[in-house]
């Protein structure tokens, strides 16, 4: 098979040969040696699987016809066969369209040869050894088997006579896989005498209850594959004769459609579906900002295998109002786009191993915070595209029965992104706003991709939920901002050729951040403020206002309008990071496009009044104040007991607790003191916030591991030149040795003249020759050449396989002779 394979690459064109390395680019990675090894690797195993995950279920049903029409002696089957299997079916295709199956099937090198005697190629056996679902012939299975399938009426009256639980196992095993288990001891007999008390069986006719596994594999419609033994269970297999024969009423290929199913529903309004997704994208975009600010402001704590806890979880999604797989989601997706690091928690010893790790947010949140709000959005959905994580496992149970925790390595799964491409992908090959359910993007992905898809439909569900979670779909539909994003993400051949590493190099915004500008509702830089001291802000704030909010008011809601308020705590905290009340009247003076109301002025100026009243400074710390009165109060003040104060002066009382203590305690109490310096001078300074250290985003593309780079044509012909002077080198060292030994009957003087005549001519002609040499050891080697030039006792030529200059003395040169 593999002489065969590789003597038909042999007689293809360079133009084809490089068609078919560009259809399969894994076959040059690294480039072979020469055909014979191109051969070898076109049928192995992994090189061959890749090729059959890219198939869709029609041609991989017509490479099935192909299989079972092999002749058993000469291997081979013929155009005309196949299509005469497929026109058996109980719904024929167009010839045509098989046809186009068995030109990609050759496209692929899977077939090969003229249409009068095509090969399948080796390996595909392997992997799938059941085409079409249907067993092995009942010949490579049991000798009484097939004695059976070798008389077709006999067959059919053994399969009439077959009890209805029998026949319900045939039929489930002729649909596929032809290969079922059983249970211990269900195919042995039972003990003699024992089945005449067996009580009858109405669905059996009557007979004795028993095994309808045993009755089947005792009149050779099942082969016992392997008998169970020590409680493990056994295997049966239909032998392919009695599949075919079931199969009688549908085709031995089962239904053969040529194209992928409809969708039922009709494609919504495209504005509708952008509209929708726009307004996910708002609120997606807000609900990582508190998430994350939740965790700045209490970070949650790494478990030592590593994720965080179910309550860490469970905290941050009550806090948000949210679902926990919705806050999952979120973590995963900021965690892949470089927004959440880890920490050794404060007040543990730096190199201590072993230290508690937390997760909060990492140093490039400020920056992501100050970006547009498309381009946010756009960081989480791209992390989410291409993160080899998978939100959904979290909450069950791994294989120890642990529960998978967010962020944890259980959670890891590499071919994440690729499931994400395919169910995207399906919306994004539909018409423009088509939304079809998921079981129809399930069944559009069965037919497709059937060796992919199947056994990931929960993974596929998964992706379809957190893309409408995203924004990334709306109303069902792929948004058209979506389209754009998936299209920039997955790894192309252009792309990959201008940027390999998939990032903007001009660093100007992508075609999907400005589609979804385009879509949502310009940022505003001002605000209303209500009567009841409330603060509207019509539209998402822009990043400075957003800032200045965070500082002087409470956030209440959000939405396509956010709600704040303004209170004396927020007041106070203004006040803390260093803002004066002038600063403040003139804050909501100029943000405000309402008057400000009276109640808000008088807020600020009594708050800002008593801010600073009380001095707070390290003792273990001192509390000062002109007010002897107020020092008075807080003396008296039982809340503040556990401070333990006493009065040092009129105006300096002193506690033994650290100075951040006093502060807290002071403020729960409804007091506002203010830190001062050793000067006296008040310290008015926003909190310092901890930050993980940076982390970079992953991968910027969607990239198929087990795929290979599509590579331009003019370098697959040099490839292929390459691969072809290979081959001619290896098969001409095969004949060389025959050749050189035809020489050895002369004498060596004589020897020695005949090979310089040769060479002298081979320089001449500048023809390839095969030179048989002694080397300094004492050992006789040959090598084929191309001489350059002859003088001064040596010969200088060109290898031929190696492309590089060789010096070979004249006196140790043996033999010669032309290599054609």
């Amino acid at each position: 098979m593999t002489n065969s394979l590789a003597d038909h690459l042999r007689a293809l064109p360079d133009q084809a040969l490089a068609a078919l390395l560009q259809q399969r680019p894994d076959l040059v990675v690294p480039v072979p040696t020469d055909l014979a090894a191109l051969a070898l690797r076109a049928q192995s195993r992994v090189s061959v699987a890749r090729v059959l995950d890219s198939l869709d279920r029609f041609t991989l049903q017509v490479l099935d016809a192909a299989r079972l029409t092999r002749d058993a002696a000469a291997g081979t089957t013929s155009l005309d066969v196949i299509l005469a299997m497929a026109a058996a079916n109980a719904r024929p295709p167009d010839p045509a369209a098989v046809r186009e199956a068995v030109r990609l099937l050759r496209s692929r090198l899977l077939l090969y040869g003229p249409d009068e005697r095509i090969h399948v190629i080796g390996g595909i056996d392997e992997i799938s050894p059941y085409p079409a679902g249907l067993g092995r012939p009942a010949a490579e299975l049991d000798s009484r088997a097939a004695a059976l399938c070798a008389d077709p009426a006999k067959l059919r009256r053994t399969l009439l006579s077959a009890p209805p639980s029998a026949r319900a196992i045939l039929d489930r095993l002729a649909a596929g896989p032809p290969v079922g288990s059983v249970p211990p001891g269900a195919l042995q007999a039972p003990p003699l005498g024992a089945e005449d008390s067996l009580p009858p069986d109405p669905t059996n006719g009557g007979a004795p209850t028993g095994s309808p596994v045993r009755w089947l594999v005792d009149h050779r419609l099942l082969v016992s594959v392997t008998t169970g033994g020590g409680g493990r269970p056994g295997t049966v297999e239909l032998p392919r004769e009695v599949g075919l024969l079931l199969r009688r009423d549908t085709g031995s290929l089962g239904p053969m459609p040529t194209d992928p199913p409809l969708v039922a529903a009709p494609p919504r309004e495209p504005k509708a579906v952008d509209s929708a997704g726009a307004g996910q994208t708002m609120e997606v975009v807000r609900q990582a900002e508190a998430l994350l600010e939740q965790l700045a402001a209490e970070p949650a704590s790494v478990l030592r295998s590593g994720g965080l806890g179910v309550r860490d979880l469970r905290r941050l999604a009550r806090a948000l109002g949210l679902d926990e797989p919705t806050a999952a989601l979120l973590l995963e997706a900021a965690h892949a786009a470089g927004l959440t690091g880890e920490l050794e928690a404060p007040g543990v010893a730096a190199p201590r191993s072993g230290a508690e790790q937390q997760v909060l947010p990492s140093a490039g949140y400020e920056a992501w915070r100050a970006g547009s709000l498309a381009q946010r959005w756009e960081q989480l959905a791209r992390a989410w595209l291409t993160m080899t994580r998978q939100p959904g496992l979290v909450g069950q149970r791994d294989d120890r029965d642990r529960p998978i925790t967010v962020l944890s390595p259980e959670a890891e799964r590499a071919g994440a992104p690729i499931a994400r491409q395919a169910a995207l992908g399906v919306l994004a090959d539909l018409e423009p706003a088509t939304a079809p359910t998921p079981d129809e993007v399930l069944e559009l992905l069965d037919w497709r991709a059937p060796r992919r898809s199947r056994g990931r439909e929960a993974a596929h569900r998964e992706v379809l939920t957190e893309a409408a979670t995203l924004g990334v779909t709306g109303l069902g539909a792929l948004t058209s901002y979506g389209r754009l994003l998936l299209a920039d993400t997955t790894a192309g051949e252009q792309r990959g050729a201008d940027d390999p590493l998939g990032l903007q190099a001009d660093g100007e915004p992508s075609t999907a951040v400005r589609a979804l500008d385009g879509l949502l509702p310009a940022p505003v830089d001002h605000f209303l403020v209500q009567a009841d001291l409330t603060v509207v802000v019509p539209g998402p704030a822009d990043p400075t206002l957003a800032a200045e909010l965070d500082v002087v008011a409470e956030h209440e809601s959000a939405g396509g309008a956010s709600v704040h308020r303004v209170n004396p705590a927020s007041v106070r905290r203004a006040l803390d990071a260093g803002y004066s009340a002038d600063d403040l009247h003139g804050l909501f003076a100029r943000r405000s496009r309402t008057p400000v109301p009276q109640g808000l002025t008088y807020l600020v100026d009594d708050v800002a009044r008593r801010h600073g009243g009380l001095r707070v400074g390290a003792t273990g710390a001192y509390l000062r104040s002109d007010d002897e009165a107020l020092l008075g109060e807080v003396l008296a003040d039982r809340r503040l007991e556990v401070l333990a104060l006493r009065r040092l002066a009129p105006t300096v009382l002193v506690t033994p607790g650290p100075v951040n203590r006093l502060l807290a305690t002071l403020r729960e109490a409804g007091y506002a003191p203010v830190p001062e310096d050793a000067t006296g001078a008040a310290v008015l300074t926003r909190p310092r916030t901890r930050r993980a250290p940076a982390r970079s985003p992953g991968t910027a593309r969607i990239v198929d591991p087990l795929a290979a780079p599509r590579l331009p044509m003019p370098r697959l012909l040099g490839m292929v030149e390459q691969i072809r002077r290979g081959d001619a080198a290896t098969r001409a060292a095969q004949r060389a040795p025959a050749l050189l030994r035809g020489q050895e009957g002369a004498g060596a003087a004589h020897r020695h003249t005949d090979a310089l005549a040769v060479l002298q001519q081979a320089v001449r002609d500048k023809a390839l020759v095969w030179v048989g040499y002694v080397d300094a050891h004492g050992a006789t080697a040959s090598r084929l050449v191309r001489p350059v030039s002859i003088g001064a006792g040596y010969l200088r030529a060109e290898d031929e396989r190696t492309e590089m200059l060789h010096t070979f003395a004249l006196h140790r040169v043996a033999a010669a002779v032309l290599a054609d």
